[in-house]
């Protein structure tokens, strides 16, 4: 069963967001050559679904699994809800001194053009920095596990009795 259309160019602009973005913190998170047009994107897809399909039915020798991982670093595929793409990124952007779209919804507004910013409206962008930067945080438990298990233990540490008046009656 094939993706419907919608996701499938919804897949292409997260790459172009991802790349946008590598592009903007430069250094070695910079993306090897030009960004991928919307048919170079899907012949590039296309060709690694393949592999992936092959290496589920038949399993893959080292070469074609080499050109499967290329085509998914190349894609950026799962760039955006991967927990450890997002990690990754993370901590080489910030080796790279990091950049204001990192967490600032107007620096990441500014990775779109005029007229996507026109066509979203201030509503429409803001819902893209949001929904963009929150991925950011599918890296906290991969970035400082110990922070994770802190944040919980002050969770549990101020749980508060059971005090409502409606379970008192």
């Amino acid at each position: 069963m094939s993706a419907p259309v919608s996701e499938l160019l919804r897949e292409y602009q997260e790459y172009v967001l991802a790349y946008r973005l590598r592009r903007a913190v430069g250094g070695r998170v910079t993306p090897q050559g030009e960004q991928l047009s919307l048919a170079g994107y899907a012949a590039l897809r296309l060709e690694r679904q393949d592999l992936a399909r092959r290496l589920v039915r038949e399993g893959l020798d080292p070469g074609r699994m080499r050109r499967l991982d290329t085509l998914s670093d190349q894609l950026m595929f799962g760039f955006w809800l991967n927990p450890s793409e997002v990690a990754a990124f993370l901590r080489a952007a910030i080796r790279e001194g990091g950049h204001p779209a990192l967490g600032h919804p107007a620096a990441f507004a500014a990775l779109l053009t005029p007229a996507e910013r026109a066509r979203l409206g201030e509503a429409g962008v803001a819902q893209v920095c949001a929904h963009h930067l929150a991925c950011f945080a599918l890296a906290a438990p991969m970035m400082d596990p110990d922070g994770l298990q802190t944040a919980w233990q002050r969770i549990e540490a101020t749980r508060p009795p059971l005090f409502l008046d409606e379970l008192s009656a």
